[in-house]
């Protein structure tokens, strides 16, 4: 009975986002030559506005929507940072203090009701500026502010002058900040306290620093998080929460020429077919908000979809024994992407928690009754490595001996004798703990619970609140979960974001979501914040890797090996790590398309 039921709950989620997808619009079937993106988000997202928002999914659509002054090239490997806003890489000074960006003319924001008579204007360095203000402004509680801390002259100053102020309109943008200077309309100066080597990859080509209209913020307020007005190809024009979002061409965009070069073999594989072409290509970009990855795949199947990650349900029914995509996947012209993620996860310990921050062997406990193989081999089909560190091994900072270490063990004997040693700091039986779960879908309750029943026979008596992203995202930045199962996604080919996490200033609703500090990491973060890549570099990365294992402030669980499916209609389907505004480079053969649907 309980088989029945589900498949009749499956079947009627379908039925519902096929009325979704084939008649609000966005993916209307009347029209078969309209060039549109189709794709999945599996979460519901809160916020389109770069200030307050950290998190990938997020990301994924305001990167189409909004630019940065540089970016990642699409081919090139190994990633190589080029202009998209900016004319030209910036010209530094000697000293490593004073970067000079050249705008590129003639850039248009899209139109919208905010600017007079509703006609956009053209982009200049103020905008930029304005950006940056936004984040230091105090009222906005961006997370995005550890980024920029102590490092720009005059901005730390500013964050500290709009804490005086009561109310948000009180704050007055047009004070000046000594580090950030426009001698004119097309030329921002940038003066940093200490060389901060970092800046272009971190900040600039993050969409942190995207160009925000002033006239956006105080036509929307608060509503600008629904409202996003940027210069990319794309713009927002319907955003159904929790069923669809819906972009269309931005009439504006002045058009960017696809990549002419790669890396060996791309001309091959036909990333190379639309060189010197005008982007973007595709019409529309719609995302269908499915928060089951079986319903998504099942529209996959159909062609309802573009791309798709593997169920782990269906991993044998898309993978051979070999790693190959199976014949009747293949049948179907359905491609196959295998790549490594700069991605780490964990189930992470608030170190504020009055339980869990001062008892070291509780946390030791649970990371030892957790296990990993098992884990992996359950929900990933045993493709995703095990995390003995957090440095994940696509980075060249990544310590090949950390799994002798033994700090990912999976050991319930010596967890049982710990949690006896926790009861013993604690004073008495332990109470039952919290996890704070992203996802109420079937993957989630499913990862619940098998943490639980591994902590449970080690004698830790947990309870899962499961949640969707945006209250998940609230209690993180709020400090209020006692433990939460999370992850990072790495914006830059450093590892550097994985070490920013773990430093005691960008505490929540900064990044360090576990609200951990130690002495001596801070002081070796500050030490390796003004250095270049290097050995040395590398070095100091996993010595400040083994001080944050020792203290166990997370359970470091896997990383990512991404397998990826798109049909054969979707071209220049490269992956790229590094970059969200990818839209603007697929195009779709609505040919191959419409003979698909056929079948």
């Amino acid at each position: 009975m309980r088989i029945a039921i589900r498949s009749i709950v499956l079947l009627t989620t379908i039925f519902i986002l096929l009325a979704v997808i084939g008649c609000d619009g966005s993916g209307s079937e009347n029209d078969p030559d309209e060039m549109i993106l189709r794709q999945a988000l599996f979460n519901k997202i809160k916020s389109l506005d770069p200030v307050s928002m950290r998190d990938v999914y997020s990301a994924t659509v305001s990167g189409q929507i909004f630019e940065t002054l540089y970016q990642y090239h699409f081919l090139k490997r190994p990633y190589e940072l080029i202009p998209l806003l900016a004319e030209e890489m910036p010209q530094i000074s000697e000293d490593m203090l004073v970067y000079t960006i050249k705008i590129k003319k003639g850039v248009l924001f899209q139109d919208d009701k905010c600017f007079p008579l509703g006609k956009a204007r053209e982009l200049t360095s103020g905008d930029f500026v304005y950006g940056l203000k936004r984040v230091a402004d105090i009222k906005n509680l961006s997370e995005n502010w550890s980024v920029f801390d102590n490092k720009i002259v005059g901005l730390d100053e500013f964050r500290e002058y709009t804490k005086t102020c009561k109310k948000a309109e009180d704050v007055d943008y047009s004070r000046p900040i000594a580090g950030l200077q426009m001698p004119d309309d097309y030329t921002l100066v940038i003066r940093l306290k200490r060389p901060w080597p970092q800046l272009i990859g971190t900040a600039l080509a993050d969409m942190v620093t995207s160009p925000v209209a002033k006239e956006a913020v105080d036509y929307y307020g608060e509503d600008i998080i629904s409202h996003p007005v940027g210069t990319g190809p794309y713009m927002l024009k319907k955003w159904h929460r929790g069923s669809y979002i819906e972009l269309v061409r931005n009439p504006n965009f002045r058009g960017e020429l696809y990549p002419s070069e790669g890396e060996p073999g791309d001309a091959e594989a036909g990333y190379l077919d639309d060189a010197g072409k005008i982007m973007p290509f595709a019409d529309k970009v719609v995302w269908t908000i499915i928060e089951e990855y079986q319903p998504a795949w099942l529209l996959f199947l159909q062609g309802k979809l573009d791309t798709s990650v593997i169920p782990k349900d269906n991993f044998d029914e898309a993978i051979t024994g070999i790693g190959e995509l199976t014949p009747e996947l293949k049948q179907r012209n359905i491609h196959l992407k295998i790549f490594s993620d700069p991605s780490t996860f964990w189930l992470g310990f608030n170190m504020q928690d009055a339980v869990l921050g001062e008892n070291k062997p509780l946390r030791l406990a649970i990371s030892r009754a957790i296990d990993r193989k098992r884990f992996i081999d359950l929900f990933f089909n045993g493709r995703h490595p095990i995390a003995d560190g957090f440095i994940p091994p696509l980075m060249a900072s990544y310590n090949p001996k950390i799994k002798e270490k033994g700090y990912s063990r999976y050991d319930p004997n010596d967890a049982r004798k710990l949690v006896e040693e926790a009861e013993e700091i604690y004073g008495g039986k332990l109470p039952k703990l919290r996890i704070a779960m992203p996802g109420t879908d079937t993957f989630a309750r499913q990862f619940g619970q098998f943490l639980t029943r591994n902590l449970n026979d080690v004698g830790i008596d947990v309870e899962i609140d499961y949640m969707d992203w945006p209250t998940y995202q609230e209690k993180l930045n709020t400090s209020s979960a006692q433990m939460f199962a999370s992850g990072i996604v790495a914006s830059i080919p450093d590892a550097e974001d994985f070490m920013g996490i773990f430093y005691s200033k960008n505490k929540a609703p900064g990044s360090n979501k576990f609200n951990y500090y130690n002495a001596e990491f801070d002081k070796l973060y500050e030490e390796i914040a003004t250095m270049f890549d290097s050995p040395e570099r590398r070095e100091l990365y996993q010595k400040m890797e083994l001080v944050v294992l020792e203290d166990c402030p997370a359970a470091f669980l896997n990383h990512r090996i991404a397998y990826v499916l798109h049909h054969d209609w979707v071209k220049n389907y490269k992956p790229h790590v590094f970059q969200y505004g990818l839209s603007k480079y697929r195009r779709i053969d609505t040919a191959k398309r419409a003979e698909y649907k056929g079948r």
